[in-house]
């Protein structure tokens, strides 16, 4: 269920403390629209040179955070959130993502095809962006969408159980 949050972030705010608040604050509303339910909700942002790149505006803010991220390092940060109405767990996953260096044109290939144009630093890492990436450290997951580990971990620690 999406929940309508404003994801400016605050002048300042690091990347940690944006995905996290953002995270708690979707978990809240949903829960309020929801009530009685668990809710995981979760934010992500891809981090280079301290610069948090979110989703791209445009297509040509598409092609420029893939030319940041091209032949280089980044993180991805997720703030994952979980409340069951009386208790909240909310933590955060950071991964390093290594791309190979990009060209112009693979780089005008891939946003042409419109699947960065919905994903945090203009790549979906489980489609063609995959190509890009020469290595990973830390967890795969977070990178493709949802760091299962962490979000398992959060929704024990309430009680919630995957035996169920």
């Amino acid at each position: 269920m999406p929940a309508d949050v404003d994801e400016t972030p605050h002048a300042g705010e690091a990347p940690d403390a944006l995905v996290e608040r953002l995270a708690r604050a979707k978990a809240a509303a949903v829960s309020q629209a929801r009530a009685g339910l668990t809710v995981l909700a979760a934010d992500t942002v891809v981090v280079v040179d301290g610069r948090i790149l979110g989703k791209p505006s445009d297509e040509s803010n598409a092609r420029a955070m893939l030319r940041d991220l091209s032949g280089r390092a980044h993180h991805v940060v997720t703030g994952v959130c979980v409340t069951n109405g009386l208790a909240t767990r909310a933590a955060i996953e950071r991964t390093e993502v290594r791309f190979t260096p990009i060209d112009a044109a693979e780089i005008a290939a891939y946003v042409a095809t419109g699947e960065p144009m919905d994903k945090a630093g203009a790549y979906h890492i489980d489609g063609r962006a995959a190509t890009f990436v020469s290595g990973i450290t830390g967890s795969p997951s977070n990178v493709a969408g949802l760091p299962m580990a962490l979000a398992i971990r959060l929704l024990r620690e309430l009680g919630f159980s995957l035996a169920r």
